[in-house]
């Protein structure tokens, strides 16, 4: 699962394609200007620790954005903005509702592990229009426009035809082309209006003595067309062609088994790479680092003379520090990725997805969130409107402040860790007169996405006031025995520790970390609510 980049020069937009990589004597006023304090400075790896998989990485201007996938949440496919390569926001989604069927509203069929896989984002400088490109479910491929990342953002069309792990070009001379394919790699020429195939051929098929390669990246380079492959989860490869974009095609290794940056973290792959304003490249992919999820890092590429991509190593290694690229002084601070919401705007802020496509109807911000209950069920993974935030890692505290009075008798509500096998801390309204707070685990899914557990309460008090603070602690450094521990509080400055630690699961099947998320559902009739007026994820 994979993506593609749309590059720029310093004078104009090239979508999809570039002029040779500049010289020194190329470099923009703005890059001269640049101190020699910045030009000393260095960047950590990974550049953010958060679950953004299957990268596609393009400059648009003066700003990069990534997009990735999100599986089974929604909206989906987010974009990421920065202005330096190294400190990102979220801005928002290409998909914005996972239309696809029953299966992602949670009605009678449930979307785990399916929806936004490896897609691809791109910007057609002729019409200032950003593309998104995705096929749903092995059947067909939906495109996305948007004149701005943060939307609207309309479907253009479906096509029949599936693009697996689907990288988009934007040629120079204006034509749309699509890379995709599992083994068998194809390209796909559109239409110019991109609303339909006009052609789509083979042009390579992958050895078995290599076995997979998919997550393709399309390139236009000096003139080459270049498709950037992942080999999962432990190598990437490139294919060039100096004869137009169906080939033929020649393969070369760029990186296998490559020590990456993130101790017990996994091989860097599965990304893009782009060029910066006066020249230099980067490759940006992801090293799987469960439980957390798969998290982007960052390393420069040079070009050999004949026209081949390498990755600059330190000890032959993905390093785990590099020089920071040389790039204008970015216009302002990028938004956190931590912080304080008090959901008081007139929309969620694009860092939050629900779980599955929520019940519109349902769910408020402006004075707090409110979350009326939406489901009945016994599940938490057949709850509609269960709202997640990614964990900040390697290590962070979700704090959630949540009014119950609003609770009916069966309901459920509180603050879990989601994945295919959950914990939470949260409430139980018995009665009108009784509400408890609960500690929960054994909530999980077997290989196949279907609930193998409801729950086992681990500890249990009762409460009143009307309302609570509830505390998550995770540790998602890569690795087995990471644990998660909850606390509540009734001030919001004593925090008391509820229940015994949780440990996390590392498998990597579910492919999407761990999540903090917000939930509040009915077991026995519709009408009850819980409004959350704050919510802070922090760092030690």
């Amino acid at each position: 699962m994979n993506r593609r980049a749309v590059l720029a020069t310093g004078t104009g937009l090239l979508a999809g394609s570039v002029l040779p990589v500049a010289t020194a004597g190329q470099a923009s006023a703005a890059q001269l200007a640049t101190s020699s304090s910045e030009l000393a400075a260095a960047y950590v790896n990974p550049v953010l620790w958060q679950d953004f998989a299957d990268i596609d990485i393009i400059r648009v201007g003066d700003t990069y954005y990534c997009s990735a996938s999100t599986m089974h949440y929604s909206p989906g496919a987010p974009i990421l903005r920065s202005y330096n390569l190294i400190d990102w926001e979220i801005a928002g989604h290409s998909v914005p509702v996972l239309d696809f069927g029953a299966k992602y509203d949670l009605n009678g069929a449930r979307g785990y592990v399916r929806g936004i896989w490896a897609s691809s984002l791109a910007y057609r400088p002729s019409n200032r229009t950003f593309y998104w490109v995705g096929q749903i479910d092995f059947a067909k491929t939906y495109l996305y426009t948007a004149s701005s990342v943060e939307g609207p953002w309309s479907r253009l069309t479906a096509l029949d035809t599936a693009y697996y792990d689907a990288g988009m070009l934007v040629d120079t001379d204006d034509t749309l082309y699509v890379a995709y394919g599992n083994t068998a790699i194809h390209v796909a020429q559109l239409s110019a209006d991109g609303r339909t195939q006009v052609r789509t051929q083979q042009v390579f098929s992958t050895p078995s003595s290599i076995g997979t390669l998919e997550g393709s990246r399309f390139y236009k380079i000096n003139g080459n067309y270049y498709i950037f492959l992942t080999r999962p989860a432990n190598g990437q490869y490139i294919l060039k062609s100096t004869s137009g974009p169906f080939g033929p095609y020649t393969l070369r290794q760029v990186l296998l088994d490559l020590p990456g940056p993130v101790t017990g973290g996994g091989v860097p792959h599965q990304g893009g790479l782009v060029q910066t304003q006066n020249g230099a490249w980067y490759y940006m992919a992801f090293v799987d680092a469960y439980p957390g999820g798969r998290i982007p890092v960052l390393a420069p590429v040079t070009w050999t003379s004949d026209g081949w991509p390498v990755v600059q190593l330190v000890n032959s290694a993905w390093a785990s520090s590099y020089t920071s690229p040389v790039v204008p002084t970015p216009p302002r601070r990028v938004e956190p990725m931590t912080g304080v919401d008090y959901f008081t705007g007139t929309s969620l802020a694009p860092k939050w997805e629900w779980n599955h496509n929520p019940d519109n109807s349902k769910w408020s911000v402006g004075n707090g969130l409110t979350l009326s209950t939406a489901s009945v069920t016994g599940d938490l993974y057949w709850a509609r409107n269960t709202l997640t935030h990614r964990i900040q890692g390697p290590t962070s505290t979700a704090t959630a402040l949540l009014e119950y009075t609003g609770m009916r008798d069966g309901d459920r509500s509180g603050l879990a860790l989601l994945r295919d096998s959950s914990a939470c801390i949260g409430l139980i309204r018995d009665s009108s007169t009784s509400t408890r707070l609960v500690m929960v685990d054994g909530l999980t899914m077997d290989t196949g996405w279907n609930t193998t557990g409801t729950g086992t309460v681990r500890a249990s008090a009762n409460v009143s006031g009307g309302r609570i603070w509830l505390r998550v602690n995770a540790d998602i450094t890569p690795g087995a025995n990471r644990t998660a521990t909850f606390s509540y509080s009734t001030d919001g400055t004593n925090f008391t520790s509820f229940g015994p630690a949780f440990t996390l699961n590392n498998a990597w099947q579910f492919f999407m970390g761990y999540r903090f998320a917000l939930f509040n559902f009915a077991t026995q009739a519709l009408g009850g609510s819980v409004r959350v007026t704050r919510f802070e994820v922090s760092t030690p």
